[in-house]
C-alpha cells in the first residue's frame, strides 16, 4: 500500500465510522418496541393529562398554542434549532408515533448521538412512558382532522414494513 493510499484509508475509515453510526441510529429509531406506542387523541382523559404535563414540560419552548419558536427552521448563533411546532404547521405530524415517543423520551441528542447539540431535553427520567404518551396524544388532538387522518396513515405504512 502506498502512502498516499494508506492518508486516503486514514481519512476515509472516520467518515465511514460516522455513516455507520447514522445508519445505525436510524435502524434503532425505526424498529419495533414491545412497547404499545399509539397516541389517543380521542381519549378525553389521556389528553387532559397530556395537555398539564404539555404546559408544564413543553409549553415554555414550544410555545402555549404549540405554534414553536420564530424561525425554526434556521439554526441560531450556538448552531442550535429553535423548539419547532407541533401544531399542523411544523413537521410532527410527519413521523410515526414510535418516532415521536422516542424523540421525547430520550431526546435528539439520545438518538443522534452525545455529540448532537439541542435544547430539547431528554423526558426518559422524567416523565414515564403513559405521560410521554399522553401530551403527543394531547398535541395530535389539536391538529385538524386532515392532518390526524395523513399522520393515521404515515403510521399505516410505517407498520406495514
Amino acid at each position: 500500500m502506498t502512502v498516499l493510499m494508506a492518508k486516503r484509508m486514514r481519512t476515509l475509515l472516520p467518515a465511514l465510522g460516522l455513516v455507520a453510526a447514522g445508519i445505525a441510529i436510524a435502524v434503532w429509531m425505526m424498529r419495533p418496541t414491545d412497547l404499545a406506542v399509539a397516541l389517543t387523541p380521542d381519549d378525553a382523559q389521556a389528553v387532559a393529562l397530556g395537555e398539564q404535563i404539555y404546559v408544564e414540560h413543553c409549553a415554555a419552548c414550544h410555545g402555549v398554542d404549540l405554534e414553536g419558536q420564530p424561525d425554526w427552521r434556521q439554526r441560531s448563533a450556538d448552531g442550535r434549532l429553535p423548539a419547532p411546532p407541533h401544531d399542523e404547521t411544523g413537521h410532527t405530524w410527519h413521523h410515526p408515533d414510535i418516532q415521536l415517543f422516542r424523540l421525547t423520551k430520550y431526546g435528539p441528542a439520545g438518538l443522534a448521538g452525545g455529540a448532537y447539540e439541542s435544547d430539547m431535553p431528554a423526558y426518559a427520567d422524567t416523565l414515564a412512558d403513559r405521560e410521554i404518551l399522553a401530551v403527543l396524544s394531547y398535541i395530535k388532538s389539536t391538529w385538524p382532522e386532515d392532518v390526524r387522518d395523513r399522520h393515521d396513515q404515515i403510521n399505516a405504512r410505517f407498520e406495514q414494513q
